[in-house]
């Protein structure tokens, strides 16, 4: 790893005649190696997100490498060209499933799901751009005309702050706008590394915060020792103003170690706090993983197949809850057999069981028409004959709904894709026994703020968290693995246990700690019965949601802006 050239010179040149060539300091550019590099470490930051155990540590060393790969950089430009190389390198090795779905569900010829892949991953790798372009102007040298302004960036407090928060503030955008894909935002690496901890106070982007914050002071660290080692050496030509060579500054290398080193210290004993108390008496849970084949599911023989499964696996053992993934029973609820309906409603009263199951919603009309589908889960509760619902809010463009203008990309899948009507924000919850459950389906848990908002803002706060999903769109892919690592990161967030139901895997259980306490293999028929534990109280983070991380991230972003460049020309002695 190269370390990065001084302000005050470079090796070699001293800062007189730099003065003098103004131009051959503008025209010094990265190889085109440098952006390579990035983009390899993009690709290897993959392998720190699941399956890997315990990635987090992996990541951490992946980002002090990138930062320090940043301090090469001479403009915003720059900046923003290794910041987008390290994020595709990161999204086409870390989202390549979608292919899968495209080509071999979707039926899309496999040069154009490669190129859709391709495509989309770099539209992802804009919002590392632009955090490592804002960052550049923060950082002090991207906006003057001078010729040093050209020379790469030196690692400072101010420069480190700025990183950490303008790659926050970019992971946010890339999980809000245009509905938000927060996929392997890189908090979520670090459910079982040593910034965990942070979780429950400011979630997932704060812990990604965090992360950048750390990775960045170790770089600096670092790069001060070794610039340190070169100076007392005499190759690099730094010099105090008597010409003799510069000293080290022990305490510019020691305090952001120090500080690095806190942090993650803070990290591995925050996870002792406990946010949440149980709640209620503990329930006894089945979670139903059918593994219906996904080119089966609509078909009409796999339909009555997959309802038949389904109402055996219910009615097979009492439990307190039994959840089937989602869209499990493929019909319109008011098409529901007469044979499954009156099964699962006798078996639910005569046991005390509460059933959870996916199906089709709807509106039918006078006319007999049916408006206004929605994907959602239905709730029979022993001895009462309403019947709950929940209708999903967060729906998946290209799944649930066609965005404007990508008729003709839905039309190249042999998909008959629709769009779904949206359920509520907030919704009530669905009581067992006295214990409120909230629900969520497919990837709505990835969004944690919505999470959080549902139990902030809900009558009857919800003490235990589950989702109802279907993966077999991926297949066989690490995309079982990533969904569930975001699961966990629910669990740490909110302090509450997650209870999945999945097709086809991952079905888990994981507790209020984050901790996996039962899974299915995938691609298995079976069913998961565990003892889970309800909680109440609210963390930090489902108090505030992400309005701690946005609001600080801003604040020094601004900082940074109107004072790093002052700081970075104190700091030259300019």
């Amino acid at each position: 790893m190269a370390d990065p050239i001084t302000t005050r010179s470079r090796p070699g040149v001293n800062a007189s005649a730099a003065d003098a060539s103004p131009n051959a300091a503008r025209s010094r550019k990265l190889p085109r190696w440098h952006y390579l590099f990035a983009l390899v470490a993009g690709a290897a930051n993959t392998l720190s997100f699941a399956p890997t155990p315990h990635g987090g540590w992996l990541q951490l060393a992946i980002f002090a490498f990138f930062f320090a790969w940043l301090t090469r950089t001479t403009s915003w430009k720059s900046a923003a060209l290794t910041g987008g190389a390290f994020g595709f390198g990161n999204f086409v090795t870390g989202v390549w499933w979608l292919y899968v779905s495209m080509h071999y569900y979707g039926g899309m010829a496999a040069p154009l799901a490669g190129a859709a892949l391709v495509l989309f991953s770099l539209y992802l790798a804009v919002y590392p751009a632009l955090a490592a372009g804002v960052w550049s102007f923060c950082a002090g040298h991207a906006r003057h005309g001078s010729a040093a302004d050209d020379l790469p960036f030196s690692p400072t407090w101010h420069g480190a702050l700025a990183f950490a928060s303008a790659w926050a503030i970019g992971e946010w955008l890339r999980g809000t706008v245009f509905t938000g894909f927060p996929w392997l935002a890189s908090g979520y690496a670090q459910v079982d590394g040593p910034l965990a901890g942070f979780a429950p106070v400011v979630g997932v982007y704060g812990v990604g915060w965090m992360l950048a914050l750390v990775a960045a002071l170790i770089a600096q660290a670092l790069l001060r020792l070794l610039r340190s080692r070169r100076a007392a050496s005499g190759v690099d030509g730094t010099a105090d103003i008597d010409g003799a060579p510069a000293k080290p500054n022990a305490a510019a290398i020691v305090v952001p170690a120090v500080v690095a080193v806190a942090l993650i210290v803070a990290g591995l004993l925050l996870p002792l706090v406990q946010w949440t108390v149980p709640s209620n008496a503990p329930l006894k849970v089945r979670l139903l993983q059918g593994n219906v084949k996904q080119e089966m599911k609509f078909e009409e023989a796999g339909m009555r197949a997959a309802i038949d499964q389904y109402q055996q696996m219910i009615t097979s053992k009492p439990a307190d809850l039994i959840v089937t993934p989602e869209t499990a029973i493929p019909v319109l609820a008011q098409q529901l057999p007469a044979p499954f309906a009156s099964a699962v409603r006798e078996f639910a009263d005569s046991t005390g069981t509460s059933i959870l199951f996916g199906a089709i919603g709807g509106t039918i009309t006078p006319e007999g028409q049916v408006i206004d589908y929605t994907n959602s889960l239905f709730g029979v509760t022993p001895g009462s004959h309403d019947v709950y619902r929940y209708d999903k809010h967060h729906l998946v463009p290209f799944g649930e709904f066609v965005p404007w203008g990508f008729r003709w990309f839905v039309n190249l899948m042999s998909i008959p894709l629709g769009d779904f009507y949206r359920g509520a924000p907030v919704q009530k919850p669905f009581m067992v026994h006295n214990q409120p459950v909230s629900v969520n389906i497919c990837y709505e848990d990835i969004f944690g703020e919505e999470i959080a908002r549902n139990i902030r803002e809900s009558a009857t706060p919800a003490g235990v968290l589950v989702n109802s999903t279907n993966l077999a769109w991926f297949g066989d892919t690490i995309a079982l693995d990533q969904h569930l690592q975001i699961a966990r990161m629910r669990s740490l967030e909110t302090g509450r246990p997650m209870l999945r139901a999945t097709n086809t895997g991952m079905t888990a259980a994981i507790d209020a700690n984050g901790r996996v306490i039962g899974r299915l293999a995938p691609y298995t028929i079976g069913s998961l019965d565990v003892s889970v534990q309800g909680t109440s109280g609210n963390t930090p983070y489902v108090t505030s949601g992400n309005n701690t991380v946005l609001a600080v991230s801003l604040l020094l972003l601004a900082f940074g802006f109107a004072f790093g460049p002052g700081i970075t020309r104190r700091r030259s002695g300019k």
